[in-house]
């Protein structure tokens, strides 16, 4: 897929998210990774709204050298990238429900949401740890994500939104698709006892799905 194609599915999977309430104003934001470098959505930009020719282009060192002003938030981008060398995308929604997991106190920081379908841990994993509290926009997060991405690919941002990568950028889009239904699960299920995969099921699972 060429330059133009990979920013005209990034518009168009942008849309369908906002479209469709993963997103809403101008929050979340998406990247995709060149041979050369970066696309990502530009600051106070709508999901919903983007347009192929703008989309910030950054270089391989993720300086801005084209289209719009990138989002605020390229460093949480830049600590997947450098965590996860296999990511060719990274997908940062407010998504409601996956939002709301992230500012439950009581949820396990290192995993809040269990593996209750196989498509939780084909899309993300074992696990998705939460990240601590940092105000949007600022750089002291980036460490903090890039410890939680070297194990996991994706992660909840307390009291933020959810953050994750994929191989491609509309595996990414699944993924982050996956977290918040998974979060809408777990949110139904909190009150009952509902049964689990066992580490035999996710470990037969991570070997067939990676």
């Amino acid at each position: 897929m060429d330059e133009d194609d990979t920013r005209r599915l990034l518009v168009d999977l942008a849309a369908s998210l906002f479209a469709r309430g993963f997103s809403v104003g101008s929050a979340g934001n998406i990247s995709v990774r060149l041979a050369d470098g970066y696309l990502i959505t530009p600051t106070n930009s709508s999901l919903g709204r983007l347009d192929p020719a703008r989309l910030a282009r950054l270089d391989a060192g993720f300086a801005h050298v084209g289209g719009d002003r990138p989002s605020k938030e390229v460093f949480m981008h830049r600590a997947f990238y450098t965590a996860r060398p296999e990511a060719r995308a990274v997908v940062h929604l407010h998504s409601t429900m996956a939002t709301a997991v992230a500012c439950l106190p009581e949820v396990a920081p290192d995993n809040p949401i269990p593996p209750l379908t196989p498509y939780f841990v084909m899309r993300i994993g074992r696990r998705m740890p939460v990240v601590p509290y940092f105000r949007p926009g600022d750089p002291a997060m980036e460490p903090a994500i890039a410890a939680a991405a070297r194990d996991a690919r994706a992660a909840l941002l307390a009291n933020h939104g959810p953050v994750v990568c994929g191989a491609s950028l509309t595996d990414a889009v699944y993924a982050a698709e996956e977290v918040e239904e998974a979060a809408k699960l777990f949110l139904l299920l909190r009150s009952a006892s509902p049964r689990r995969l066992t580490e035999a099921q996710i470990e037969a699972l991570l070997v067939a799905f990676g």
